[in-house]
Order: structure tokens, then sequence, then C-alpha cells
């Protein structure tokens, strides 16, 4: 089957930073399914892993956004059936997803929405996995729309987090939505998700924000340890911080004098250390489903970068290096002996 690997650590400009190759066809057991891929989307931690990880030479495939079909289940896989469309945001502690077939524990997979396409449908598993589990489970926003209007302020709202982040929040709960977005393009996209306000983080944010009342809960998806002092700042006493990234250079102790929690957020903890609820993940892309198909949330997708091959993986890994995004980008297809797409 063909896959796409990388070798070597290093920066998406060299041409050689990811490779074509050919694998076996693995075989499911277990919990396993083995998922024929339709689509893929890359996100800060493909980029990341393929900057900073060095296989020592090693092909090693990543991926961690798919949609696809079933082509076979593990003796122990009760949810799905062979032929059902899925979607998934996958493990860092196993191969990825960028190959023809790709193996994946059922309980972190969910039924694709059935109005998205693979390539619409892929482009969300891992975004909104992590907005839902730092909002919804970690800081405790409470869902009924009646039930929650406090403020929220999202750092970074035109990024794949944010972009769904922001929906989330004005579709599902009663929550004021402040976005941050320094171009117009990304302002623009941040409204179009649902956003009441959008402020420049680009300039300090307390004064911008200051009118719209106090802040009790922030997302802080990037940069976060050049925008802390900022948020320490704004954030209301006993508020909620949430935060995604490095959070390089932080100083968490001026949240101390107004009682500020601070949340973390790592979609892979439940995969990586197998917990008991392990399985709340394909629960919740269920749950996403039935959003998208009945049309209160929609898909992030700005554009299909291309077929998934290294050339076009490279092309976005390109992208999502420059750390300008807005919304997110996909891959569609893998081309058959005739070069065709399929």
């Amino acid at each position: 089957m063909r896959a796409v690997a990388y070798t070597k650590a290093s920066l998406a400009s060299d041409e050689n930073c990811l490779i074509d190759i050919m694998l076996e066809r693995p075989t499911p057991s277990g919990f396993d399914l083995l998922v024929e891929v339709r689509a893929v989307s890359v996100n800060p931690v493909d980029v990341k892993r393929r900057a900073r990880d060095d296989p020592g030479g090693e092909a090693r495939v990543l991926g961690y956004d798919a949609s696809g079909i079933v082509a076979a289940v593990g003796e122990r896989a009760t949810r799905f059936r062979v032929g059902d469309a899925v979607y998934y945001a996958g493990s860092i502690t196993r191969p990825g997803a960028n190959s023809q077939f790709h193996l994946i524990d059922e309980r972190l997979v969910g039924h694709k929405p059935s109005r998205l396409s693979f390539a619409e449908a892929a482009a969300l598993p891992l975004t909104a996995l992590t907005a839902w589990e730092l909002m919804f489970e970690r800081i405790g926003v409470r869902r009924l729309p009646e039930e929650d209007a406090r403020t929220l302020l999202v750092v970074g709202g035109a990024g794949g987090v944010g972009s769904i982040a922001i929906q989330l929040a004005r579709r599902l709960t009663g929550l004021k939505v402040i976005a941050t977005a320094s171009r117009e393009e990304t302002r623009n996209w941040c409204l179009e998700m649902g956003a009441h306000h959008v402020v420049d983080h680009s300039r300090p944010m307390a004064p911008q924000v200051q009118p719209f009342g106090p802040v009790a809960i922030v997302l802080g998806l990037n940069a976060s340890g050049l925008h802390l002092p900022d948020i320490a700042e704004l954030i209301a006493p006993l508020g909620h911080v949430g935060l995604i990234d490095d959070a390089k250079g932080a100083d968490f102790m001026a949240f101390k004098p107004k009682s500020v929690s601070i949340h973390w957020e790592f979609m892979f903890t439940r995969s990586r250390f197998s917990t008991p609820d392990m399985a709340r993940q394909g629960e919740i892309l269920d749950d996403l489903a039935r959003a998208l198909d009945d049309g209160r949330l929609r898909s992030t997708l700005r554009e299909i970068v291309g077929p998934i091959d290294a050339k076009h993986l490279r092309e976005a890994h390109r992208r999502v290096e420059a750390g300008h995004m807005c919304g997110k980008l996909a891959l569609e297809g893998f081309a058959n002996s005739s070069g065709h797409i399929v």
C-alpha cells in the first residue's frame, strides 16, 4: 500500500522531509479497525514531530486526522462494520494515517457526518476533540444555552482549534464569545465561525476586551507564553484559563492573586495512557457528527491541497509550519497504479 513517511528530523523546506513509500497492508486484531483512508488533515503536531522527533533513518508515518471506510475489523471490535464511513484523530503511539490503510482502535473512532465529504470530515477530529475536552471536560462549561452566560475569550480564534471552539461555544452554549485575530482575513473568519466580537492580539488585549465586561474563561491556543501577561490582566477573579500549547517562558504566578484555575488539554492523553474512559473520544465524535449533520456546526476546512502524497503533504506542512493558518487544510485520495486519484 502507498504511504508517506519521514526518515529524519528536518524543516518543511527540505524537499526530502517527507517521502513516498510502499508498506505491507496491516491486519486488524483486538479492538482495531482497518480503515481505507480517503482523506487526511495536517495539524501542528505533525509538523512538530517531523521537525523535532528524529526516527534515526526509520520510515515513520505521521497523520492524526483521517476519514475513510472500514475495510476489516478485529475480533473484539463491535461498534463498526465493514463499509462504515468513519472519522477519527488517531494516536501518537502508533503509525499515523498518511497511508492507504490504517489501523485504529475503534474506541477512538466516530461515525463520519453524513452531510460532509471525506475531506470536510478529516479536517475536524483532532481540533474538535481538543476544543470539546478543554471546554466541557476540563473547564466545565455547561452545554445548555440558558445555563452558562459567561464571557469566553478565544486567543487565536482563526486556527484549527479556535475555529471549532468558537462554533461549540456559540452554537451549543450561552457563552458570549470574543475571539482574537490580527489580520482582516482571520478576523472575518472568526466572525463567520460565530464570534460576537473580535480583538487584535498583536496589540494589548486587555483594553480592547474590557468594554465587553469581565472575562470568565480564556482559551490560550497559540503563543500562550507571549500572551499570558495580558490574559492575567483581563481574566476575572476565580476565572479559568485553558491551554494547549507549550506556553514557553510562562510565569503562572501572575494568576495566583485572582485564584485563577489553569487547565491543560492534550488530546492524545486518553489514547497514550489507555485511560478507562478512552471510548469517550468516539462518543464525542458521534455527538459532533449529529451537530454537524443537523447544521449546528460546520467543517473548518478551507482548502484541499491535493492528493495524499509526499509532494502535497510537504506543501501542507510548509503552510502549517509558517504559523498563519486560517481554518484547516486537507488532502484527499491516493493515486492508483495508473496515476488516477481514488
